[in-house]
């Protein structure tokens, strides 16, 4: 294994639904800990999250929600993913051709290309963003007063194929999400249920909010990230500045969240981030981070081994597979302490 982790991943590890389908609470999935000081690694349900964290420690959400970003063409077999829209209007989206159950990059997309859309309104495409892949486009919303009005309307959320039945979009929200604006779930929030945070809350641990509306993801191309828009609020500069000076420890729930953060840096911002986070760089505000199961060979795999160094994941991960943890969206989840 290296940085970028190189594994083999077998498809009974792929989570296929949420847990509250396989008879589990929201919160009763397994928590993997990986503690970078000795380099320990210990397995736990995410209900002991409150008792791995201290007094003075703060954890860092992502307030953004999740659209319904996924819209069927009107004619043909094909898709558009609805990704991050710039700041003249147009959006950047993904064609996907429907395959099964599920869907497949379409690479066969052409500068001009007008793709139409239910209830009357269309896509076009401007220009290639990235390789074979994301396009920046042009909306026509019709009778929608704007692109989310037409994805409520019109959408369902993004579902790639180890998902093998369509769930309602609620399946794809997190407690903390109360900003529309993500295309695909910021998902390492998902666990949480107010119940816990109140329990974090009482245990002495912050609960404080960044936002980063959240591009697609395609796990067939592991790209490194584009320009997203983002916002580090005052208040949680504060929060993350005491508990610095304070001894306590900041921990980001999400790749999302670490990304505001040192975007940010020390204080509050708001923009676009295209920040890319590697062993090298290294991090500068963040100390742990909460997270899902990354693919092999996943672009986000180098932000991992910046918080917790490479050894300490490639144990991390040599042990997800052996105990079998899940992966994706609706697995479980693997926290990382300095």
């Amino acid at each position: 294994m290296t940085a970028l982790l190189d594994f083999a991943l077998p498809a009974a590890l792929e989570a296929h639904e949420p847990p509250e389908a396989r008879g589990r609470t929201r919160d009763g999935v397994r928590l993997l800990v990986g503690e970078r000081a000795g380099g320990t690694v210990r397995h736990h349900r995410f209900t002991d999250l409150p008792g791995l964290l201290r007094a003075g420690d703060v954890l860092v959400v992502n307030t953004s929600a999740t659209l319904p970003a996924a819209v069927p063409v009107s004619r043909g077999p094909l898709t558009v993913h609805f990704s991050t829209e710039s700041d003249d209007g147009s959006w950047l989206v993904e064609l996907r051709r429907r395959s099964g159950k599920a869907t497949a990059p379409y690479p066969d997309g052409a500068e001009g290309g007008r793709y139409p859309l239910p209830g009357g309104g269309a896509v076009t495409l401007r220009e290639r963003y990235s390789a074979g892949r994301l396009w920046r486009a042009d909306v026509d919303t019709a009778g929608a007063a704007s692109v989310p009005d037409l994805l409520r309307a019109h959408g369902r959320p993004i579902r790639y194929g180890y998902v093998r039945r369509p769930w309602p979009l609620e399946y794809y929200q997190t407690v903390f999400g109360v900003h529309p604006g993500s295309a695909e779930m910021p998902s390492a929030g998902r666990p949480f249920t107010h119940a816990m945070v109140t329990r974090l809350v009482l245990a002495g641990v912050g609960v404080v909010p960044v936002l980063l509306h959240t591009g697609v993801a395609s796990p067939e191309a592991h790209e490194r990230p584009y320009p997203e828009r983002f916002s580090v609020p005052p208040g949680t500069a504060r929060a993350v500045a005491r508990a610095q000076a304070d001894g306590g420890r900041v921990i980001a729930v999400g790749t999302t969240a670490v990304r505001a953060l040192e975007s940010a840096g020390a204080g509050p911002a708001h923009g676009w981030t295209d920040l890319v986070i590697t062993p090298e760089r290294g991090l500068r505000v963040v100390d742990g981070l909460l997270t899902g199961f990354h693919e092999p060979r996943a672009s986000h795999l180098d932000l991992l081994a910046a918080v917790a160094g490479t050894p300490l994941l490639e144990r991390c991960y040599a042990a997800a597979l052996d105990a079998g943890y899940l992966w994706h969206e609706f697995g479980d989840v693997n926290l990382l302490l300095p």
